[in-house]
């Protein structure tokens, strides 16, 4: 035989005094435990420890309802509109007719006061 033909063999050398040691714990008794006796012996420890009821989940929080959202966003486009005044001030006097100057511009130019005055409905009947 050739070294090839060994290839994939493991070669096994028994310990000393020919015994063969087996994994995993020692049986208690004088032999394993089935796998129904070792589900009665689990089922039997669970027994004396109750488990606590499941929790119910904790309610969602309540988002804001859409006129508190309308007003929000018109908020935040107020303050951003501000932002980019105060940027477009702050620009160089050669790139306000850049793309970025002209974008600014139109910005600061938009009349969100109109926005602002609306007053969406509150529904179902609250109007």
């Amino acid at each position: 035989m050739s070294p090839l033909d060994y290839r994939h063999v493991t070669e096994y050398n028994p310990p000393p005094g020919g015994e063969v040691q087996r994994r995993g714990r020692k049986p208690q008794g004088e032999r394993a435990l089935t796998g129904a006796e070792r589900q009665a012996r689990y089922r039997q420890r669970l027994a004396g420890h109750p488990v606590a009821p499941a929790r119910r989940p904790p309610r969602p929080t309540r988002h804001a309802s859409r006129p508190q959202q309308w007003h929000a966003a018109v908020a935040t486009l107020l303050r951003l509109q501000a932002e980019y005044a105060a940027w477009l001030e702050a620009l160089p006097e050669a790139l306000r007719d850049s793309s970025t100057g002209e974008a600014l511009q139109a910005i600061v130019d938009l009349d969100l006061d109109e926005l602002a005055s609306i007053e969406p409905p509150r529904g179902f009947g609250r109007d």
